[in-house]
C-alpha cells in the first residue's frame, strides 16, 4: 500500500512534471538513449517502479535484453557506444551529485558527444527521473506484478 498518492492528491504538480517529460522529449535527444539514462538513475536510486517501466519502455522500442542486463555494468561492456557512453557517465555523476561534485573528466567525456543544447536537456533529463525516483519512493509506489512487455 502506497503511502501517498501524487497523481490522485496533486494532479496540477504531477501534470507539471509530465509537461516537462514532454518538452524533454522534444530535445532531440534519441528515444532510446533517454531510456538508457532513465533505467540507470532508476537503478542507483534502486527505484523499482521506475526500474520496472524503463525497462517496459526500453523493450517495447527494441532494444536488446542483453543491454539492459548489462547496463549496470556498463562501463565494461562493449554493448555500448560512445554517446552513450558519455551519457551513462554524466548520469551517474549527477545522480550521486553529492558524492561525486560531477568532475571535470565527466564534463569533458560529455561535452565531446553532446552539444550545448543536447547537454542542458540530458541534465535536465536526469534531474527529472532522479525527481520521478524519489517521488515514488518516497510514495512506496509498487510496480505492477505483469513482466515487462
Amino acid at each position: 500500500m502506497p503511502r501517498f498518492m501524487p497523481f490522485k492528491t496533486a494532479p496540477l504538480l504531477v501534470k507539471a512534471l509530465l509537461d516537462l517529460e514532454n518538452a524533454i522529449s522534444g530535445g532531440g535527444l534519441e528515444r532510446g538513449l533517454g531510456e538508457l539514462v532513465k533505467l540507470r538513475a532508476s537503478q542507483i536510486n534502486g527505484c523499482a517502479y521506475c526500474i520496472h517501466m524503463h525497462v517496459s519502455e526500453a523493450r517495447s522500442q527494441g532494444e536488446t535484453e542483453m543491454r539492459l542486463f548489462m547496463l549496470d555494468a556498463w562501463q565494461e561492456s562493449p554493448l555500448y557506444t560512445d554517446r552513450e557512453r558519455a551519457a551513462l557517465a554524466w548520469t551517474e555523476s549527477l545522480t550521486l551529485v553529492a558524492d561525486t561534485r560531477v568532475p571535470d573528466v565527466v564534463y569533458e567525456l560529455v561535452k565531446e558527444q553532446f552539444n550545448e543544447t543536447e547537454l542542458v536537456y540530458l541534465t535536465v533529463l536526469i534531474g527529472a527521473i532522479n525527481l520521478w525516483n524519489r517521488l515514488q519512493i518516497s510514495a512506496r509506489a509498487s510496480h505492477s506484478v505483469h513482466t515487462a512487455a
